[in-house]
């Protein structure tokens, strides 16, 4: 974020700069549903609307936390040592309509850090598909945001955060905070859990691709406004940050096709789909530092390494379901770490990287934030994961697995063919549950 310090000097607001934060506040929100959709694509056809519910009740759970303590434990006064935020503003406390951020409401800004909240906990969900217990994933959401997302985002945006004040790495949209945690979250629930049934040994084809593709396209469509709406304001940073957008998505999905290409003899739309989604990923810490040369070179780079890094999950045997090591967590690193290479004095108004003159320091620094946030959120996640494997449960049971979890859990089933497929077995206390359902349809 361009401004990381919360002030309220400000004496009004200014309405270009409000009117495009809100229009960029609506499409991050827009995300998520556009991640339920990408999801649920990606999966079969007996979890689609668990895998939709997981995302959409990210959004309920997460702004519950955000609004009782979440804003003010981030972007709050630092509470010492630039860890975390002080209560001050827990509940919204003090920030009526008339406080101001910068040059926007303050209620505004807490509103537009939200959606990024909502959409880093819903990311989580897709490592864990086909097998995860919702009611343990209501328990999940909100002790980690607090836990995870929240400290990680003060360090890195909030007044006094040691990666970005003490440590000086550059994050300008979300690569530490949103990539990296729910990518390193992805992983420790991964091995919590454990692999799904058949893993490595069953076809867990994407069950509906139009779904995968129209889901990326509302990904890349709200990207904008989580890249560009980071300059709060209507500026030429803005306009500077969502061409670099527009361009890492594009030599994004370039670089995951070339991979493919060579490597398969075939490009696929769920190669296309997931090489754009990289490539935003990547450029999302880098899109405020890098000219557009270097937003097209991280772009590529992404596309490359990511496609490569999806199949890392059957060599090393954990079951990332559905790609968010290879491709948040791994994309997240790649664009955190370019930023020591291909930072821009005209960009960052002073750090350079490593291609321009600046050496090896701002590459370190880099490095030294993946490395703590990763580990971090790694250990975190995992202490939380386990406590609740351990008290309710993470993993639902194999018939539940066996069966699909839109019918055992849900009563509900996403399309009218196929209710009973895969010639599972169903207990006699989710027969009637289905069959009630079907017969209101």
């Amino acid at each position: 974020m361009e401004t990381t310090v919360t002030t309220f000097a400000a004496a009004h607001a200014d309405t270009g700069d409000t009117a495009w934060l809100l229009a960029a506040t609506a499409l991050v929100l827009l995300m998520t549903p556009g991640l339920a959709l990408f999801y649920g694509g990606m999966v079969r056809t007996k979890s689609v609307l668990n895998m939709l519910m997981m995302s959409f009740v990210s959004i309920a759970l997460v702004t519950v936390v955000w609004l009782a303590c979440g804003y003010s434990l981030a972007f709050g006064e630092d509470a010492g040592d630039g860890l975390i935020g002080g209560l001050k503003h827990a509940g919204m406390a003090g920030l009526g309509p008339d406080s101001v951020q910068g040059t926007v409401p303050t209620l505004l800004f807490a509103t537009f850090q939200l959606t990024f909240a909502i959409i880093t906990a819903a990311l989580v969900s897709g490592a864990i598909a086909d097998r995860a217990k919702f009611s343990a994933w209501l328990v999940f959401v909100p002790l980690w945001a607090v836990l995870v997302y929240v400290p990680v985002s003060h360090w890195v945006w909030g007044p006094g955060g040691w990666i970005a004040h003490h440590l000086g790495a550059l994050d300008f949209a979300g690569g530490l905070p949103v990539e990296i945690t729910s990518g390193a979250s992805g992983l420790a629930l991964c091995l919590v859990l454990g692999p799904r049934l058949g893993f490595k040994k069953d076809a867990m084809r994407p069950h509906n691709l139009p779904m995968v593709m129209l889901g990326a396209g509302l990904l890349w469509f709200g990207w904008f406004g989580f890249n560009a709406g980071s300059a709060l304001g209507a500026n030429g940073l803005a306009a500077a940050v969502f061409l670099n957008t527009l361009a890492a998505g594009c030599t994004g999905l370039l670089g995951w096709l070339f991979v493919e290409q060579k490597r398969d003899g075939h490009p696929t739309t769920l190669g296309a789909a997931s090489g754009a989604v990289a490539g935003l990923v990547a450029i999302t810490p880098s899109c405020g530092s890098v000219s557009l040369l270097g937003a097209l070179v991280v772009g590529l780079a992404a596309g490359a390494v990511c496609s490569y890094a999806v199949s890392w999950k059957f060599k090393l045997n954990y079951d990332d379901s559905l790609d968010v090591v290879g491709v948040h967590l791994v994309g997240g690193i790649v664009g955190t770490l370019l930023i020591g290479v291909f930072a821009e004095k005209a960009m960052t108004g002073g750090t350079e990287g490593l291609l321009y003159g600046g050496g090896l320091a701002q590459l370190g620094k880099q490095a030294v934030a993946v490395a703590v946030v990763g580990a971090y959120t790694f250990g975190v996640t995992y202490g939380i994961g386990k406590l609740l494997d351990k008290v309710m449960g993470f993993r639902a049971t194999e018939e539940q697995e066996h069966t699909g979890l839109d019918l055992t859990v849900h009563a509900e089933t996403a399309y009218d063919h196929g209710v009973l497929g895969h010639g599972a077995p169903v207990s006699s206390s989710v027969v009637p549950s289905a069959q009630k359902v079907q017969s209101q349809a």
